[in-house]
Parts: structure tokens; C-alpha cells; sequence
């Protein structure tokens, strides 16, 4: 490297120049500003010459910026008409043949023309001058001038401290404006034009512009920097506590391949037969998951969603193969009796196999507990070929039990639909939904008003779980419910429902059902058989009508249960190998009979009367006693009877006295007296209007002081004017009357219609006495009833 270019320089010719004379050398894409130290390479050979003219003979040079960087040779209209006088402050010369000079600009000037005839670029200059302008608006500009340069060079990283000692000892307005205007990230035409611009008030207010957008543009690369860079740090931690993570799985044998989990969960998605509005919201949700790290909470949150709805039965079910003949088959044998269903089930299949693509109905089993009807709903399952599953609502108070939690939440699950729907694995299955009366509203929603779209056959194409966020088709799902009894369900619900009532067995039936179903169901769960253990007829009679009163057949299947269990341990103990149960065994197994027919002992004297009733659980009988005391004409009642129940026993009253004379009674009998009446078995309410009869009978008796028939049982409510009026529950209160040992029911003759609803062996065993008033009552009831047989119905005169 060759740092000093005299001894070429002396070997050149030397030549006489204007004193206005310029050197020019023609730059790209730099500026020189006055006062600014800057390194020029130069390759042309003009260039060079005048250079190394400048050299040797001490004179400066104008620095210009050529129009075109692409000019090799430029021309001189080419070339920025103002430039800046340079001083060579070095000149160097490297080993490969590259010239480099240093230069400081002195002062800017304008080149007026160019002279031929020289081997380098000569112009007359005329020197432009800067001068001093000391104007307030200068100053001001020049005190902002500063702030922006101080503002700009704390937004640069690493700024040399020579270059902030070098802006704080500059005192001209003008000599700050083109130091920064040289410092400044712009264009070289940017540059130029601040060359050229000789006001200075006009040049200060350019570069401010300049700086301003400067300033903006860093400050807000300083804040990508600093978010990219916290970025960058997450991420760099996620991905060594992954790589950590990924080394312990490794050691402990549980390497896992999370790419090849998204890969399946993608696959499963392709394949789930889904509808293209899901499966396009699927895949929206896949994408998600994809760029979720693995230790956000959102990751497992979104991979749980998409599993779910990968394994819900989005498919088209198979066309279904039904057999009426099997379906008959298979009802039979599962349930005894109950033909009216059966006969509702064949109908559904038939219309089914005729119309594939119909609604299913909306089936409600509504009766007593026991009486068979959750298994009921399995043994459709199995006539119609369908995957059966079972929802338990009793005791739901949350809206979101039915449609499911949004997704939002921590742990939220779908709805029980939705889940029964995806363990049963298909769309088409036979779903119970158990115990619908027992639901109630609460502050998290009404469950009731949640099922309605669920049950509806118009809208459960499109059912909606909150979970899901997309529609589920329920059409073809064939929902069946079951509720003890229909007065807490709300009227819209039991409006979609088709209601088939389960009234009770009677005893032959149960009898039926104990050796068919019972007996074998207990034999196998106590470890026994039909070889080892033998009970009689009778024995399961005995079972029927001393140690058990309900309408079901649940609590015969514990005592059934609990005679095997007996028979169980003298056969584990080997001290029998046979055991024959009778009805005599049975009090010296369970104990003494636990019922027994009371009710010729409770209507034994004048003033009881044995009533019919309707319960939950099935029906009952009920005594009215009624009984009269020395008092002044009050009427006492007892046996927490319900307001309406209090007031048939009013009427009643007064319908007693209103017929006192056909009773032989005379007119200050019940003024002269208290009567006191009382329904036994006062812990448990009652109320009701159909107690009517039965009080007005209690009252008449004791009025007459003769008894009423102990094989009489009956039911209606009574007006002031006499008259028997309907109530319900007819079926279940004759039931009732034939597990008692009542022989003849009166009833309303407004129920008469009923009559085809009760069973053959109830209306063989019991006569039936259909009443229009209250005379007709005390005729049966109190006076010689008309001899009536068998299925005969009869109405008193």
C-alpha cells in the first residue's frame, strides 16, 4: 500500500488551470456535505487523474453526484449541477491497484460550465458561500434540531462517543444541519436536494422532517426488537424445557412422537364422515392445535374438543333389518303382560319398515316404581336391533347436564345426550331418559326448558350442546322416558310426549313374572340352582300377598333374594344338598307376615269406611273413620288432610245432615254433638277430592249406626247437590282394592269408560258398582246390595 501519491504525481505533467477552476470527480450514490470526513473509492481514470492532480498540486476538488449511477462515462449534464469543495486529506493507493481518498468538504458550489481539453472532469466554480443567520426562527429551529439529534442517537444502539462530542461542539445553525443531513439513513437524492438547498431556514426544516420520520421509524423497530426478542426468549425457553422434557420420556421409556399424534388426530378427522360445515370447522381448530405449544392450557383444551368430535358417530347408520316376529319374540320373553306396549312397540317397527326415513316418537312409560319400566326400555333395544343407552335425570338441576358446558370453561364436558350419543357409538340407538319428573330448575337454568329441543322430532336435527358449537342430529335417535308421575312434569314437555301408563301388576301377574323372571335372576346371583333350590306356588303367594304391598315387583325380587340367600347357607354349610321351600317356611325365614287383610276389622263398627286413593308409587286404601262426641255441632278432622280433602269432608257433612231424615235421624242430632273425623296413618299427607264418597259413607253409618260391608272399597268426589263426580286413577285404585281383598269397587259412573283400561283378571275377580249420587252409595254400601257376578257392571236405582 502506497500512502503517498507525489511521486506519481511528480511524474505527471503539470497544468496551468483558471484560477476559478474546479477538479471534478464524479461520485455514485454519496453526497459530501461541508465539514464532513468521508472515504471516496475511485476507479475511473479521470477520476483518478484529477485526484492525483489535486495531490501534487494542493488544490481541492469538487465532489458531484452523477444523475445516473449506471453512467460510466458521464457527461457533464449528467452530473448534479451543485457539489461540495473537498481537501484530500489522504490518498491511498493498495497493492491490487485501487486508488482511495479521504475528504473533508470545505464549502458548497455550483458549477457554471465545464472546460475541454484536460484528461480529467475541469468546471469554472462559482463558490457558494454559507452565511451567519441569526434569526429567532433559526435558532429555534436549531434548538429542536438538536433535541431530534439527541432523540435519534439514544434510539441508536452503540453510538461512539466522538460522534456525540462532535455534534455538541458545533455552534452553526448550518454546520449542524448538514453533519446530520450527512449522518442521516436517506437516499442520495434525498441528500442532494438538501445540498441544494441553499436557505437555511428551509434546509433545518427539511432535515427535521427527516429526523422526525427517522425517529418514528426506529422507535418502532426498537419495539419489534424488544417483542421479538421476548419472542424469541419464550420460545427458546419452551423449546429446552421441550428438549428436556422429550430427554426424561426418553429415559423413562415414554417417548412420544407429538407430530405423530396431531398427524392421527388429522387423519381421524378426515375419516369421521362428518358434514362439511363441522368438518371445515374441525380443521379450523386443527390449525389452532398445530401452532399451540404443548404446555399452553389452550393445546389440551383444543386436542380433548377434537377428539370428541372425532369419536362421535357422524355417519349415515346402516339401513336397518327389522323382523316383527323376532321383535314380538324377544318382548314376550323378556316382559310378562304388558300388551298394550308391546302392541305400541310393534306398531313403531312396522311403521318403521314402511317408512325408514320417518321420525321417531317420543315415548314416556309413566307408572309406579318396580313395575319394569327401565328394563322395559333394553328389551326395545333388543326387539328393534339398537344400541341401547341410559341417561339418568333424576335430580338434575343444571341446564348444562342436558346441552353441555362451553368449551371456555376448565373441564367442560358436553351435555349427557351428547355423551350417551358417543358411548353408544351409533345415531340411531335407543336412548332412556330416566326419571324426567324428578328435574328441577335452579339459578344455573331450567334443565326442563333444555330438554324440549331435545324431544322435539321438528328440531332435533339440528341439537346444539354448547360444547360442541356445531349441530348434532338427533332424528333418528329413539328416546324414550320415564317418570313416576306426570303432575311435576311442565305441560310443553309432556306435550311432545307420547304417555303409555304402567298401572301395577296384579297378584297372578306377579306370580307370572317371579317364576319367570325373578326366581331364575335370583338363583344365579345367590350361586344357586333350579336343582338345589325348589319354592312352591304357594309359597311365592304367600310372598306376593303377606310380606309385600306395592305395585311393582322390586321389593317380591328382595324377599325372593333373601329366602335364596337362607337356602344358600344350609347348602355352603352341607347341611342340606335339596331345599323345597313352602309358604309355612317362610314366617321362620322372614319372619311374621308383615301384612294382613285388616279391613273387616277396621269396618267392623258403624262410622269406617274404606276409601280408595291414587299415590305415587301406585294405589292404595285408605279408612275414613268417623266418630261423635257430646259437643256443640264442630267437626273435628285429623290425619294431616290436605285443604281440599277438608272440605269434602265438609260437604260431606253436610249432605249427612242435609238427608238426616232419610236416615231416621232428627234435627238437633249433630247440634247437640261434635264429629270427629280421622284418615289413619296421619304422617303422611293427604289430600284430594276423591275421598268424597268414602267420608259421606263413614258419616251416613255412623249416623245410622250400621256398618259398612268390610268387602267394599270406593272412590269419587261428591258435590252439595249429591252427585258422584269422575276422579282419576281409576286403574291403580282398582288394583289396589284387589291386592286388599275387596271383592266390589264403587265408582263414579262418569269413569265408566275406563272400564276397558282395567285388566281381565281385575274385572273377573272384582264387581264393580257405578255410582250417580250418594244414595246409590248408601244402598251398596250400608243397605242389602243387589247380588251382581263376575264383569257385570251395575248401577244403582
Amino acid at each position: 500500500m502506497n500512502d503517498n501519491p507525489t511521486d506519481a504525481a511528480q511524474a505527471a505533467p503539470r497544468f496551468d488551470l483558471p484560477p476559478d477552476a474546479l477538479l471534478i470527480v464524479p461520485v455514485r450514490n454519496l453526497v459530501l456535505f461541508p465539514g464532513m470526513v468521508s472515504p471516496i473509492s475511485i476507479g475511473r481514470p479521470a477520476s483518478i487523474a484529477a485526484a492525483q492532480e489535486a495531490a501534487r498540486s494542493e488544490r481541492p476538488i469538487g465532489v458531484v453526484l452523477q444523475k445516473d449511477p449506471a453512467a460510466e462515462t458521464p457527461r457533464p449534464d449528467q452530473l448534479h449541477r451543485i457539489g461540495t469543495v473537498a481537501a484530500i486529506v489522504r490518498y491511498v493507493t493498495t497493492q491490487e491497484g485501487t486508488h482511495h481518498i479521504v475528504c473533508q468538504g470545505q464549502q458548497r458550489f455550483g458549477a457554471l460550465e465545464y472546460l475541454q481539453g484536460y484528461p480529467f472532469n475541469v468546471a469554472r466554480a462559482n463558490l457558494l458561500p454559507e452565511q451567519d443567520d441569526r434569526r429567532p426562527e433559526i435558532e429555534a429551529l436549531f434548538i429542536q434540531l438538536r433535541q431530534r439529534s439527541n432523540d435519534i442517537l439514544g434510539l441508536l444502539p452503540q453510538v461512539p462517543a466522538e460522534l456525540t462530542r462532535a455534534l455538541q461542539a458545533l455552534t452553526s445553525a448550518a454546520a449542524y444541519a448538514d453533519f446530520v443531513a450527512g449522518l442521516m439513513d436517506i437516499s442520495a437524492e434525498e441528500k442532494q436536494d438538501l445540498l441544494e438547498t441553499l436557505d437555511l431556514k428551509r434546509r433545518l426544516e427539511k432535515v427535521l422532517e427527516h429526523l422526525a420520520h427517522r425517529i418514528e421509524v426506529l422507535r418502532l423497530s426498537r419495539q419489534i426488537n424488544e417483542q421479538t426478542r421476548q419472542r424469541m426468549d419464550e420460545r427458546q425457553r419452551e423449546f429446552m424445557l421441550r428438549e428436556q422434557l422429550k430427554t426424561i420420556q426418553s429415559e423413562l421409556g415414554e417417548d412420544e412422537s407429538g407430530d405423530t399424534e396431531l398427524a392421527d388426530l388429522r387423519q381421524a378427522i378426515a375419516h369421521a364422515h362428518m358434514p362439511e360445515d363441522t368438518q371445515a370447522h374441525a380443521l379450523k381448530e386443527m390449525r389452532r392445535l398445530e401452532k399451540t405449544s404443548e404446555a399452553s392450557v389452550e393445546y389440551s383444551m383444543l386436542r380433548t374438543y377434537l377428539e370428541w368430535l372425532t369419536e362421535l358417530p357422524w355417519a349415515e347408520p346402516p339401513a336397518e333389518i327389522i323382523d316383527l316376529a323376532q321383535a314380538r319374540a324377544i318382548l314376550d320373553q323378556d316382559h310378562f303382560g304388558l300388551e298394550r306396549i308391546k302392541r305400541r312397540i310393534l306398531e313403531y317397527l312396522a311403521v318403521r319398515k314402511l317408512n325408514p326415513h320417518g321420525k321417531s316418537p317420543i315415548l314416556c312409560f309413566v307408572g309406579p316404581p318396580g313395575v319394569g319400566k327401565t328394563s322395559l326400555g333394553q328389551s326395545i333395544a333388543r326387539a328393534t336391533g339398537r344400541k341401547f343407552a341410559r341417561v339418568s335425570l333424576g335430580g338434575v338441576h343444571d341446564e348444562a347436564e342436558i346441552r353441555g358446558h362451553r368449551r371456555t370453561y376448565v373441564g367442560a364436558l358436553p351435555g349427557n345426550i351428547i355423551q350417551g350419543i358417543r358411548k353408544a357409538g351409533t345415531r340411531n340407538c335407543v336412548m332412556m331418559l330416566d326419571e324426567v319428573d324428578k328435574m328441577g330448575a335452579s339459578l344455573h337454568g331450567d334443565p326442563n326448558a333444555a330438554l324440549l329441543e331435545v324431544l322435539d322430532p321438528e328440531q332435533n336435527s339440528t341439537f346444539r350442546d354448547n360444547y360442541l358449537a356445531v349441530p348434532f342430529d338427533l332424528s333418528q335417535v329413539l328416546f324414550i322416558c320415564t317418570a313416576n308421575m306426570l303432575d311435576t312434569m311442565p305441560g310443553p314437555l309432556r306435550d311432545r310426549l307420547e304417555i303409555i301408563s304402567l298401572p301395577g301388576y296384579t297378584s297372578q301377574e306377579k306370580e307370572q313374572i317371579a317364576r319367570r323372571y325373578l326366581v331364575p335372576r335370583q338363583l344365579q346371583a345367590n350361586g344357586l340352582t333350579a336343582d338345589q333350590v325348589d319354592i312352591t306356588d304357594a309359597a311365592l303367594r304367600a310372598l306376593i300377598d303377606d310380606y309385600t304391598r306395592e305395585a311393582g315387583v322390586r321389593g317380591l325380587e328382595r324377599e325372593i333374594g333373601a329366602v335364596f340367600r337362607h337356602a344358600a347357607v344350609r347348602i355352603a354349610e352341607g347341611s342340606a344338598e335339596r331345599i323345597a321351600i313352602d309358604a309355612p317356611d317362610l314366617p321362620a325365614i322372614l319372619g311374621p307376615r308383615k301384612y294382613e287383610s285388616e279391613v273387616a276389622m277396621r269396618t267392623s263398627l258403624p262410622g269406617v269406611a274404606t276409601g280408595l286413593a291414587w299415590t305415587p308409587v301406585g294405589g292404595d286404601i285408605l279408612f275414613v273413620e268417623a266418630s261423635r262426641v257430646a259437643g256443640n255441632g264442630r267437626l273435628i278432622l285429623t290425619g294431616q288432610l290436605g285443604e281440599v280433602m277438608k272440605e269434602s269432608a265438609q260437604a260431606a257433612l253436610t249432605l249427612v245432615k242435609a238427608h238426616g231424615g232419610t236416615f231416621g235421624l232428627g234435627p238437633d242430632v249433630f247440634r247437640r254433638c261434635d264429629v270427629h273425623v280421622h284418615v289413619p296413618a296421619g304422617a303422611i299427607p293427604k289430600d284430594g277430592p276423591s275421598a268424597g264418597v268414602a267420608m259421606f259413607i263413614a258419616l251416613a253409618s255412623l249416623a245410622m249406626g250400621t256398618p259398612v260391608r268390610s268387602d267394599v272399597a270406593m272412590t269419587g268426589e261428591i258435590s252439595l247437590r249429591g252427585l258422584v263426580l269422575p276422579v282419576g286413577g281409576i286403574k291403580e285404585k282398582v288394583l289396589a282394592a284387589l291386592r286388599a281383598g275387596i271383592t266390589t269397587v264403587m265408582l263414579p259412573a262418569r269413569n265408566q269408560k275406563e272400564l276397558d283400561e282395567i285388566p281381565d283378571e281385575a274385572r273377573r275377580q272384582l264387581q264393580f258398582v257405578w255410582l250417580n249420587n250418594v244414595d246409590d252409595a248408601v244402598q251398596v254400601a250400608i243397605g242389602a246390595p243387589a247380588p251382581r257376578t263376575g264383569a257385570e257392571t251395575a248401577h244403582a236405582a
